[in-house]
């Protein structure tokens, strides 16, 4: 037991468990990792989720968006991730192209968790074909709705989805979708709060936030994004949780406690 966790034996954090936190009001705490040393570090803290994001592509990478990551690449981080952990549940995504029909999706998907450890993987956009095929192979899936960076040509840029009646309206029938297809978690990403609100009661599995306001069910930040390091601007929905901490330990923790307390995010890092 580390001085953060009041587990007393370490076992792998499992989806019913997840969903139990839903169940009894428990935020989930999440972060991006990409390597061992950094998945010990947030495993030790207590963080529930690390997701190894294709958001590698930008913050290891160096590329201007996550399009040129490969299947490969992923699986290679979620190996090195997955290793180094023991209880945090480890999520990877399916990079650019990988799951343009139902069977390359499982044949990716089978690669991030034979050989990358992951438990579970995440997609993005309503792809309903996928994800019932995907569950029906006994993979575990993750949505992702909201702002898509794998779509951000046809997207033009960075920018919240989801402001307009109907777009919201879609979102909102995409998320039941997803759900009824069978996808355990689902991400929201830049959405209005009150969107965002709307979802987390509705569905019965976990919602986790990212620019999506305090009342999903738990909250992800890009590590190098709380950290205040990298190569880009940090988005406004970030935190800068280096700025009171002495260490990177420090920060880490200070991001679980805001999380577990709902004082993060607060107005300031939502739309």
């Amino acid at each position: 037991m580390n001085q953060y966790s009041s587990v007393a034996t370490v076992k792998t954090l499992s989806i019913t468990d997840l969903a139990a936190m839903k169940q009894r009001g428990e935020k989930i705490s999440c972060l991006t990792a990409y390597d061992a040393a950094f998945s010990a570090l947030i495993d030790k803290v207590g963080i529930d989720m690390i997701l190894v994001g294709d958001s590698l592509g930008m913050v290891i990478q160096g590329h201007s968006t996550t399009l040129p990551v490969t299947v490969r690449d992923m699986t290679y981080h979620a190996r090195c991730v997955s290793s180094a952990r023991q209880r945090a549940f480890v999520i990877a995504d399916l990079p650019f192209m990988s799951y343009s029909s139902p069977i390359m999706a499982a044949q990716n998907a089978a690669k991030l968790m034979q050989v990358g450890g992951a438990q579970m993987v995440k997609l993005e956009g309503p792809r309903i074909d996928c994800v019932s095929f995907l569950v029906d192979q006994g993979i575990p899936v993750c949505g992702h709705l909201g702002l898509l960076p794998q779509s951000i040509n046809q997207l033009g840029g960075y920018k919240v989805q989801g402001k307009e009646r109907a777009a919201a309206e879609k979102i909102l029938a995409d998320a039941h979708q997803l759900q009824q297809a069978g996808a355990g978690l689902l991400v929201l990403e830049c959405v209005p709060s009150v969107l965002a609100q709307a979802i987390s009661s509705q569905l019965s599995i976990p919602v986790i936030g990212i620019g999506a306001g305090v009342d999903c069910d738990g909250q992800v930040l890009v590590l190098y994004d709380m950290l205040n390091i990298g190569t880009v601007k940090r988005p406004r929905f970030s935190k800068n949780f280096m700025a009171d901490a002495a260490n990177i330990e420090e920060a880490i923790h200070a991001y679980h406690q805001a999380v577990k307390q709902s004082r993060f995010p607060a107005a300031e890092h939502s739309f």
